[in-house]
């Protein structure tokens, strides 16, 4: 591993050990409601999580990493994009753990959710610990907690009005009760005994109840509480947050406060940005169900690229996930990132250092033993749109590719494909005319031009450079006296159908001999 030290991830592992002393076992920890589909902005605080538990153990640290599923939350709104929403309707205000998966997929509403980000997580190289905390509630393992916050109600109360403009009234409780009759949580809390005994109403029926909180599924938290509560028992370490929770005021504000009455103190924290979405439509909202997941991100990006989108950027930065032609670029930083870190780019030291250390983070489970197929984004495009998307005809038409860097590139030209098909503009997508492609008018001179080129492809294209065979289209078109534009132009339709394309003579030469020639001999 690289000796540097600049990374943010590796400067917060510091922090970490500096401020929480020399531990067996550190912990930390992120979470979620899994309301709807848990999008790429969610995703950008596990994998912040992920990065600095590699960085500890990377120090040769103990590190418990837990993600809470936060199932035990109220479902509050309907998404847009989950079948049967009449019937989800009927289920508001009910924990999101009861709620049905009207998809078929999995038990219940929330353990759909769980589970695509459960099954996903492991090929970016994310393996968490889960904590279900419907589970945990409803088989009362929060009984002491709660009772924590019943003893401490008056002093956690002003310390939650601290930064209310509304101060909460005399009939505020630090505990709510889904009813046993309806399993809502439309109830009033009426009285506590002191120990274990809760009385409460619920609201719809007017029926009354009295539950132990050693024994019922039916007593939650609110967040605010719920939060510091579980960072005491767990003992975490560190857990960041969005700027929601950060903002001044915010739950991580009332929650290091808090946290004091369960007998723990606030983890090590940052605040992460939001991410936009470019070349691609779609409000970043798991509720409104219009969202960009870590499958559609995925779909373009490798595994590697994915987890380097986040490595290279600064959490508290705001970043777009671009799916229209910056996709070039960020591969090409990727490569020269990995071109640097195998020393087959020379930089300056502090760079060196630097882009070693984003290339080792970026990867899903370990540093390959060889770079891998050192061949620009932009070209692979045009080989997978020139073997109409055939992956294995692109992979056989390339020279010196390793089994490793096979299996690497396989990935990368999924991605590509994936990317040319869905998100490419369209001045980007050719094909190869073929048989059944309108044929192109040219006058007399250009066809003797296109049949020189023919030609002159049949002798020479395999046996001479790119640079080498420009000079034979340039002698087609002067023999013929045709002016290169034109004679460019008239190429790119015979060949693609359009009036550009690929720069020409690089395009030629990833073109297999055999289909030029046959396309060029109908004129």
């Amino acid at each position: 591993m690289s000796e540097n030290q600049t990374h943010w991830a590796d400067i917060y592992a510091d922090k970490i050990i500096r401020e929480k002393g020399d531990k067996e076992l550190y912990t930390c920890a992120s979470g979620i409601t899994p309301s709807g589909t848990v999008h790429i902005g969610n995703f950008r605080e596990i994998i912040s999580v992920e990065l600095v538990v590699r960085a500890l153990r990377a120090k040769g640290k103990n590190v418990r990493f837990i993600y809470s599923w936060d199932d035990y939350d109220v479902f509050r709104k309907v998404p847009k994009n989950m079948p049967q929403p009449e019937l989800l309707e009927t289920y508001l205000r009910k924990p999101i753990t009861l709620v049905p998966d009207t998809t078929g997929q999995a038990e219940n509403y929330a353990r759909k959710n769980e589970l695509d980000v459960e099954r996903i997580l492991p090929s970016v190289g994310v393996r968490p610990e889960y904590l279900y905390q419907a589970e945990r509630y409803r088989s009362s393992m929060y009984a002491e907690g709660i009772k924590t916050a019943l003893e401490h109600k008056e002093e956690i109360k002003a310390v939650l009005n601290e930064y209310r403009t509304q101060p909460l009234g005399d009939d505020w409780w630090p505990v709510s009760v889904f009813s046993s009759f309806t399993d809502k949580d439309t109830t009033t809390i009426l009285a506590w005994d002191g120990a274990y005994g809760l009385t409460y109403r619920d609201d719809s029926t007017g029926q009354e109840e009295t539950i132990d909180l050693r024994t019922t599924p039916y007593a939650k938290l609110p967040w605010r509480i719920d939060w510091p509560m579980r960072w005491a028992r767990e003992g975490v370490d560190f857990e960041p947050a969005g700027k929601d929770h950060h903002s001044e005021g915010g739950s991580f504000d009332t929650s290091k406060k808090v946290v004091k009455f369960f007998g723990g103190e606030a983890p090590v924290s940052f605040q992460y940005d939001f991410i936009s979405i470019k070349g691609r439509g779609g409000k970043i909202s798991s509720s409104s169900g219009e969202v960009i997941s870590l499958y559609d991100v995925l779909e373009v990006y490798t595994p590697e690229i994915c987890r380097y989108l986040f490595v290279s950027t600064r959490p508290n930065t705001e970043f777009a996930i671009s799916f229209d032609l910056d996709v070039l670029k960020i591969y090409e930083d990727y490569d020269n990132c990995e071109r640097i870190y195998f020393g087959l780019l020379p930089v300056n030291e502090k760079r060196k250092e630097k882009e070693k250390r984003i290339y080792e983070l970026s990867q899903v489970d370990g540093v390959p033993s060889e770079p891998g197929y050192q061949i620009p984004f932009r070209h692979l495009c045009n080989l997978l749109q020139i073997h109409s998307g055939n992956i294995d005809a692109v992979l056989d038409s390339l020279e010196g590719l390793t089994p490793g860097q096979r299996e690497r590139l396989q990935v990368r030209c999924r991605c590509a494909w994936a990317w040319i098909t869905n998100f490419a503009p369209e001045e980007f997508r050719f094909s190869l005319s073929d048989e059944n492609s309108e044929p192109v008018s040219v006058s007399d001179d250009e066809r003797k031009a296109l049949r020189d080129l023919s030609s002159y492809i049949e002798q020479y294209l395999d046996n001479l450079s790119e640079k080498e065979f420009s000079a034979y289209i340039y002698k087609a078109c002067a023999d013929n006296g045709i002016e290169n534009a034109d004679f460019f132009r008239i190429v790119y339709k015979v060949l693609i159908g359009k009036e550009k394309g690929p720069k020409l003579a690089g395009f030629l030469k990833a073109c297999s001999k055999g289909k030029l020639v046959n396309i060029l001999s109908r004129y």
